[in-house]
């Protein structure tokens, strides 16, 4: 790959701004999840061994070009001194004299937190003007924030193009993930692919065929693709003016010579909710007065015999309801089934979305992936196959 890492870079006595995805939950003025936090120390930890002086960019929230008052990174800063073990000083804002002032008094050790990129309009607009003065405080760029890299941002892109840059141990790490699994993947890979609408993941999907071995498509989107198949599926969720583009997509599948699995049987119930008389059927026998909420037994032991025959495994979205059991068994089923091949070795894993996390950590095997995301927007474009403009900036 053509971008850099921090290995690369000569830090010693040098201002690194630093691109962070720090936009945590905030309660009251206090940090109540501190896992973004947590996954920049190791960047920012190194630049400060190389000797460096890491200078931290970052948004929160939608100010929208404005100064909110609640949208300040200040109550960032002790969770950020716990995390990191040294001393974090806040400038009131990411230009101008009190950036400059904060980053003239640092000292060796020390870390430095500017405010919201978003309080100034030409963050999203990627202001020439802005990028040039947020580069006037440092010597080197370190982009960090792979979940911010599907965004042309002042702070993401503009940089980049401005100051030698890298990329930091997160963004790495999340690129050497995703070029093993569809980069340079070993084979067969395999997609599973879930969630409510095929309209939603429609780029992913027709991306996916060409560049994957075996498709298995659960959730709501399996049940347009089961209407497209002239099945009946009762009163499920499903995108029935989709069918035609399910059947594109099943062509295309055909012709790249990728195999499509959908649920062979489901289970099904009259109403959604927490154990909620349930049966199991075949996939065309659905009665009229029900809906699908899960894929069943039969359809797992297929979709864990794709997982054997398989080298890399990519997943995005459930596989049913996996909010409310019974209905999360399926999802769960699967999941363990990829973590134990995982665990085995046999088996490279990349998940991400936000409903895959949680279902992965519902399952009780996020840990055993191969490699999780938690950039959201920024992997699905990556599996849509879109070219990523804060990824893009440094491979110069």
């Amino acid at each position: 790959m053509a971008w850099k890492t921090l290995d690369e870079m000569d830090l010693a006595g040098k201002v690194a701004l630093v691109r962070v995805d720090i936009n945590v939950p905030v309660e009251n003025g206090v940090v109540t999840d501190a896992t973004r936090i947590v996954k920049i120390v190791p960047t920012v930890k190194d630049i400060l061994a190389k000797g460096g002086k890491p200078v931290l960019l970052a948004h929160f929230g939608r100010p929208k070009g404005k100064v909110v008052p609640e949208m300040s990174l200040k109550p960032l800063v002790p969770e950020l001194e716990k995390a990191l073990g040294c001393k974090v000083t806040f400038a009131e804002d990411c230009i101008g004299a009190p950036a400059k002032k904060a980053v003239a008094a640092m000292q060796p050790g020390e870390v430095v937190l500017l405010e919201n990129t978003r309080f100034h309009a030409g963050e999203e607009k990627n202001d020439p003007e802005l990028s040039a003065a947020m580069a006037a405080l440092g010597e080197v760029y370190v982009n960090d924030a792979f979940s911010a890299a599907h965004r042309a941002h002042s702070s993401t892109e503009g940089i980049a193009h401005i100051l030698p840059s890298a990329a930091g141990r997160l963004m790495e790490a999340e690129l050497k993930a995703l070029e093993a699994a569809l980069g340079t993947p070993v084979r067969p890979v395999c997609a599973v692919v879930g969630g409510a609408k095929v309209s939603t993941k429609l780029d992913l999907l027709g991306n996916l065929v060409s560049k994957v071995d075996h498709l298995v498509i659960g959730g709501g989107m399996a049940n347009t693709f089961l209407v497209a198949l002239e099945i009946d599926v009762g009163k499920s969720l499903a995108e029935r003016d989709m069918a035609d583009t399910a059947k594109g997509i099943l062509a295309k599948a055909e012709l790249a010579g990728c195999a499509i699995h959908l649920p062979v049987d489901v289970v099904v119930a009259r109403e959604f909710k927490a154990g909620a008389e349930n049966e199991t059927v075949a996939n065309d026998a659905c009665p009229e007065d029900a809906m699908i909420l899960d894929a069943g037994p039969k359809s797992v032991a297929a979709i864990a015999k794709v997982f054997e025959e398989s080298k890399t495994l990519i997943w995005n979205g459930p596989l049913g309801a996996f909010e409310i059991a019974p209905f999360d068994a399926a999802t769960n089923a699967a999941a363990q089934k990829a973590a134990e091949l995982t665990r085995e070795g046999k088996l490279i894993s990349v998940a991400g979305g936000g409903d895959t996390v949680a279902a992965l950590n519902k399952a009780g095997v996020a840990g055993d992936f191969t490699y999780i995301s938690t950039a959201g927007g920024a992997f699905l474009e990556w599996m849509e196959g879109k070219e990523l403009p804060g990824v893009a900036a440094l491979m110069q």
